[in-house]
């Protein structure tokens, strides 16, 4: 953006391409943001000039040229001379009212985000910063639009594994209702639902918030958050059952019955439930994530079960 083009700016005599040509510089970065306000101050500076002495309107803006030059070392500014039916007042004016406008619509704009949506099959993404997600099924949620400078990600429901490129200086943040997950670079996995919200820490370090209370997990430790008792409880993890959407297998290293009925469900969009007299069965095995009627064979088998009930909803229950 050339000084030239900015001082037409100040005096109104830019078009409206012109005009659209330097909104969008101040939108691209924030340094341009600050170039603008130097610009201000330095006007400010110079137009004391005027009601103090007898210099004209040319020297004073030989002076604001002077300055410049400082501000912009690489390249002279180019100075075009003040019209005489422009007032010190009314280029000021136009300064602030453009600075003014500007920061207002930053601060009243609201974030743009872009969503995601895996509906039956499970979505791999990869985010500008080179973030890469795996989404489960039935899952949804956005990032921010501008993601080189806000890794802001909203969870509003469903699962997601975050393998999260490291950037010390733009820490990557999760929200998931009142919760919150703020990470570096590392690796982890978030589900979130109308009950409660899980992460579980694969690689690094994973800072956990709910209001003013925090928590830090490393590798093999989980939080589960109760949206009815709201507490951060941490627990260590040796769950692997929770991968199957990312491995394509069911890995049970001692799950209950229970447990393993509920990802089950998840994976092929039926409802099993297990009777209250077989909940205390465990189950040590591998899955494929093949089909269900297959691998329903192998629990009840394995766990001398019976099957009972429709295509989408089964009670798994003891022979008797």
């Amino acid at each position: 953006m050339t000084d030239e083009l900015l001082i037409k700016f100040l005096l109104k005599e830019t078009s409206e391409e012109e005009n659209t040509a330097i909104q969008e510089w101040l939108a691209a970065e924030p340094a341009n943001i600050s170039q603008f306000i130097e610009f201000e101050k330095i006007w400010e500076a110079s137009k004391t000039l005027a009601p103090a002495s007898k210099v004209d309107e040319e020297q004073a803006w030989n002076t604001f040229k002077e300055k410049t030059k400082k501000l912009n070392k690489k390249e002279e500014a180019v100075v075009l001379p003040l019209k005489k039916n422009y007032t010190w007042l009314k280029v000021a004016a136009v300064f602030v009212l453009a600075i003014g406008a500007w920061t207002l619509y930053q601060l009243m704009a609201p974030v743009a985000y872009t969503e995601l949506t895996a509906n039956n099959e499970v979505l791999l993404k990869t985010l500008p910063d080179g973030s890469e997600l795996t989404i489960n099924k039935k899952s949804q949620l956005s990032y921010a639009s501008d993601f080189k400078n806000d890794r802001s990600v909203r969870l509003d429901s469903g699962e997601v594994f975050f393998s999260v490129a490291h950037d010390k200086t733009r820490p990557f943040v999760i929200k998931a209702d009142q919760v919150s997950v703020e990470v570096v670079g590392t690796s982890f996995n978030v589900k979130h639902d109308k009950n409660q919200t899980q992460v579980i820490v694969e690689t690094g370090i994973v800072k956990v918030r709910l209001g003013n209370e925090e928590i830090r997990l490393i590798k093999g430790e989980r939080v589960s958050i109760s949206n009815v008792t709201k507490k951060l409880i941490k627990e260590q993890s040796e769950d692997q059952l929770y991968n199957y959407y990312r491995s394509k297998q069911f890995i049970c290293t001692g799950n209950t019955l229970a447990e393993v009925a509920q990802v089950l469900s998840e994976a092929y969009g039926v409802k099993i439930t297990v009777d209250p007299a077989a909940q205390h069965h465990t189950f040590y095995t591998t899955l494929k994530l093949t089909s269900i009627d297959e691998n329903l064979k192998v629990i009840c088998d394995a766990l001398n079960l019976t099957r009972s009930g429709n295509e989408q909803e089964i009670l798994l229950s003891n022979k008797k």
